[in-house]
């Protein structure tokens, strides 16, 4: 059969499978139809049924079985027509493209050909017209080469041959290219979707996966599945299939509630916010580590890691860097469990609890009844002991109080609301009976704010106790005198409400394991994007805090935009070993998808090991590195001007900058016939047209154009290479680099067939 005979065949099977496709649309639409006039009526009915007589006892108890019913039944109906609503999308981007690949496959001497898309699609006959990529027998198509390929079933792995694998890159039911292939996915078909224009939302790359990438995907061993890619290698969006996956394949006991995203910023969140969505999944929750450590110190403002990396560039002198790199190891966490552990055997930083200006519990009496308790008890053991023996001596408080003469007064002082709102519906058998109930529900009430400062452990010291804990600690190189001035900046910050994220980890950590809290046994998986910005303290306490979750970490070490660690040591073994008895599995990415060849090799000749990382064969126009005199005006005047001829190609112009006061700065001055947007820590989403923004809120996305500022020798020096390195690779179409007076080393230094400096005068 002729190529043009087979496309028109495959053109045929598109047209029917579409056909099928609007077929059952119609059908889910009458359906969803019905639902939502099914939903509206129950919700009318539901407001009937709250309105009716509440006057008497018999009247509430009523209303209540009906109004919970009718909760019931709306909740229902909501459900049911979200589920049908997320099959109507579902088949609205089948119906655009229903499938990418084709296999064709022999077992038993029995032929099959299966065709692969974003779901499964089974027409009214139970034929499998798509098969979902997540199914056992589709990693044929990402694994597989021609000849025997083997896949796992439920009952163990299956055999068969591989005869045929076909890719297509059909749009609007239309199919725009189709080749047979013995790769995971050909060049032709990469270079004709990465070559397109970037978006405000990341985009499902089920179409593209490449072999290692399913790799990560459809792992389901690994305690520790540790990805290290360079940059544009498609670790995120590997990642967001690999949620996809494990909710498909684990659905009976998994589901998006029961996982959590660390991503680096507020910007990335929004972007990655539709990729689950478009494989017809729930989105899992996404936090930020500063969003997380901000939840944990309720009235603290801890620091973020934009704050810090600001004051870093400002001044970060050699004895704050030691006592950093000490602060952020695993060895420090080892310290403060070690320590911890000791307050079984002497005083912690207890305080008194006061109530209406007068002291109710002692700090010697909570101490008391601490220091009472069997010494060979666990501290978090002990420390809820000691809350339940307050809780159980306020209760006895009540007790004795409540038939006061000052509480019985207050009770024949209650309005009739009040004396309504605090029996509550009880009856009983004698007015004593029910004056004694209304003076201990008073009497409760009353001594709620006591109840609240037991539960939430406020009087225990938690600074006091980490201050104590500093005390006993020393570091190599750094001298008493600045460790003391350590402890007493602590201390001011902590007066301030204020705390350095250095501390956060470890503070966390010394108030879980002297209490026994923070910990989430719920979540099942953890993904940690950008796990370079993390320290080892860090991604020891968030292992801690989701002791039960099997982690996923992806980061480029070339990335290094905030750490401190100086890469003293191998960072892959470092993390490795905050897992010491987990099941470790490290998966590298080397080839870069997202930029040109040009950019790709330009950017990884910043690198002093950057050889390891691959170019894409997707051509472009080499980077331009313009060397501006320290002239205000004519720098502006080159920077509007190529800002001008990047959006002649492109929608989207990304203005990177070292610090967000450069950014500021640049804002303040730069003017175009065109918006200009800033970007700041607080944004959530990315504008088209030109942005300004600095380098670190950049991490995870990419953009048409890139245009470096200030890319000089007083901005970028040899320490520098990790963050210009992520500066160039964010762009995937056209890169410029602008210095001003002399250009970085980092730049001067490139080979000489890289060297596209041109001189400005």
């Amino acid at each position: 059969m002729t190529e043009k005979n087979e496309r028109q065949k495959e053109q045929q099977r598109v047209d029917h499978v579409v056909a099928q496709i609007k077929k059952r649309q119609v059908d889910l639409n009458d359906q969803l139809a019905k639902a939502h006039h099914e939903t509206r009526a129950i919700e009318q009915n539901y407001g009937d049924n709250t309105r009716v007589n509440t006057t008497e006892v018999d009247d509430r108890m009523e209303t209540n079985a009906a109004v919970q019913q009718q909760k019931q039944m709306v909740a229902n109906s909501v459900e049911n027509e979200t589920i049908l609503k997320t099959q109507t999308q579902r088949l609205d981007e089948l119906e655009n493209s229903p499938y990418f690949g084709r296999v064709d496959i022999k077992e038993d001497g029995e032929q099959e050909t299966l065709y692969i898309g974003t779901s499964t699609f089974i027409d009214d006959e139970n034929h499998f017209l798509i098969y979902d990529w997540r199914a056992p027998i589709s990693s044929i198509y990402y694994n597989g080469t021609l000849g025997q390929v083997s896949y796992d079933t439920p009952t163990g792995p299956t055999t068969v041959a591989l005869e045929k694998k076909r890719q297509f890159l059909i749009q609007h039911g239309q199919i725009e290219n189709m080749f047979d292939t013995n790769e995971t996915v050909g060049d032709e078909i990469l270079q004709q979707i990465l070559g397109g224009e970037s978006s405000e939302y990341m985009q499902n790359i089920v179409a593209t996966i490449q072999k290692e990438q399913n790799d990560i995907i459809r792992d389901t061993s690994a305690d520790v599945l540790i990805v290290q890619g360079a940059a544009g290698s498609g670790k995120t969006s590997a990642i967001l299939q690999r949620i996809a996956y494990l909710l498909y394949h684990s659905r009976s006991h998994l589901n998006a509630e029961q996982m959590i995203l660390f991503s680096p910023n507020r910007l990335f969140s929004n972007y990655i916010s539709e990729v689950l969505p478009s494989l017809g999944e729930k989105n899992m929750r996404q936090v930020t580590l500063d969003e997380f450590f901000r939840q944990r110190f309720s009235g603290l403002k801890v620091e973020s890691r934009f704050e810090r990396f600001e004051r870093d560039q400002r001044h970060f002198p050699k004895t704050a860097r030691l006592i950093r790199r000490s602060k952020e190891s695993v060895a420090f966490m080892e310290a403060v469990r070690s320590y911890a552990k000791s307050t079984a055997l002497r005083k912690p930083a207890f305080s008194s609890i006061y109530f209406e200006g007068a002291v109710f519990f002692s700090k010697d009496e909570i101490t008391a009844i601490y220091q009472g308790l069997p010494e060979r008890m666990l501290p978090a053991d002990k420390f809820i002991q000691t809350k339940n023996t307050l809780i159980r001596r306020l209760k006895q408080i009540i007790r004795e109080q409540t038939d006061d003469d000052d509480v019985q007064d207050e009770v024949d002082l209650l309005s009739s609301e009040d004396y309504e709102r605090l029996l509550n519906g009880h009856e009983f058998e004698s007015a004593a009976h029910e004056r004694h109930y209304l003076g201990r529900k008073l009497l409760y009430e009353r001594y709620e704010p006591i109840y609240a400062a037991i539960y939430n452990d406020y009087f225990f010291d938690l600074y006091q106790e980490y201050d104590h804990f500093l005390a006993t600690q020393s570091v190599a190189g750094v001298s008493q005198q600045a460790w003391d001035a350590m402890r007493s900046g602590f201390r001011d910050l902590i007066n301030k409400h204020r705390l350095d994220l250095d501390d956060a980890a470890p503070l966390l950590y010394l108030r879980d394991v002297l209490t026994g809290g923070g910990q989430n046994h719920a979540i099942q998986f953890l993904f940690i994007d950008e796990m370079q910005d993390y320290s080892l303290a860090q991604l020891h306490y968030v292992h801690h805090a989701f002791p039960k979750a099997k982690l996923t970490l992806l980061g480029d070490r070339q990335q290094d935009v905030f750490g401190a660690h100086d890469a003293q040591t191998d960072f892959m073994a470092a993390i490795a070993s905050v897992f010491p008895h987990k099941r470790v599995r490290l998966i590298n990415l080397n080839k870069s998808y997202r930029s040109t060849q040009e950019i790709t090799d330009f950017a990884k000749a910043l690198l002093p090991d950057g050889d390891a990382i691959q170019s894409f064969t997707r051509p472009g126009a080499k980077p331009v590195v313009l060397d501006c005199p320290n002239d205000d005006k004519i720098v502006l005047t080159e920077l509007t001007r190529t800002v001008y001829q990047a959006l002649d190609q492109h929608h989207t112009v990304a203005i990177l900058t070292k610090t967000q006061a450069a950014a500021e700065q640049l804002f303040a001055r730069l003017t175009l016939d065109t918006p200009i947007h800033l970007l700041s820590a607080a944004n959530r989403s990315i504008p088209e047209g030109v942005i300004i923004l600095p380098i670190y809120l950049a991490k995870g996305l990419e953009f048409d154009t890139v245009i470096g500022y200030d890319i000089s020798a007083g901005t970028y020096g040899t320490q520098d290479a990790d963050l210009l390195y992520t500066l160039a690779t964010r762009a995937m179409h056209l890169l410029t680099l602008i210095a001003i007076g002399t250009p970085s080393p980092l730049l001067t230094d490139l080979p000489a067939d890289l060297d596209t400096l041109k001189v400005i005068e």
